[in-house]
């Protein structure tokens, strides 16, 4: 009855998850935690040894230390994100800086002739992205979330974070990033996980 409390066994009612407050992608479910899920060990990387760096090819290459991404124009991120798991996290805070910032301090701009790249953490994980899907304000590299420092177990000190995509291709604990002519699966992607990875359209797997 309205205002009394029912207790009622697991086992007999099954677990009845928040619904969300808007819609989300078909398969998913609304997560109001943030799930901690990685595979291998949890990357320990301290601020004064992080660095983040993007190889120009025959240009060399351009790095970034802690300092300097705390130097750099920050933006604040409201988003939704969705993991290849299922869940769905909405509303999700974050700050950190547009990759974009980096292309343009790199000497890039409009200047990346390769369609493709590679993101690489510490620890050696790979997942790879369209440049075009990183680029007008879709990736960023953060380093807080909820208005905290990014804990190690979700990729801190840094991470990347690429929202319209299923999460894996947001690379905890990043390093660097390579250009590529061609597609080429990374870590993920070459262990059954679809190339691209559209939550909309439920881009899990090898021929979804």
């Amino acid at each position: 009855m309205e205002g009394n409390i029912a207790v009622l066994s697991r086992g007999f009612s099954g677990f009845r998850r928040p619904q969300p407050p808007r819609e989300i992608p078909d398969g998913q479910y609304y997560e109001t935690g943030f799930p901690v899920l990685t595979y291998g060990p949890t990357e320990r990387v301290s601020q004064s040894d992080w660095k983040f760096t993007i190889d120009l090819g025959e240009g060399g290459f351009k790095s970034w230390t802690w300092d300097d991404l705390m130097a750099m124009p920050q933006t604040d991120i409201h988003t939704d994100i969705h993991c290849v798991t299922k869940w769905s996290m909405l509303d999700s805070d974050w700050k950190g800086v547009d990759l974009d910032v980096f292309f343009e301090q790199a000497g890039l701009g409009d200047k990346i002739a390769e369609d493709y790249l590679m993101i690489r953490s510490f620890g050696g994980y790979t997942t790879n992205l369209p440049v075009a899907d990183v680029r007008g304000g879709k990736a960023y590299i953060v380093h807080e979330f909820g208005g905290e420092p990014i804990t190690q177990e979700h990729g801190g000190p840094v991470r990347m974070i690429v929202p319209h995509l299923y999460f894996w291709k947001s690379a905890k604990w990043v390093e660097s990033i390579r250009f590529m002519a061609e597609d080429a699966p990374g870590f993920w992607e070459a262990n059954g996980y679809h190339m691209y990875g559209d939550p909309w359209k439920e881009q899990r797997y090898w021929g979804d």
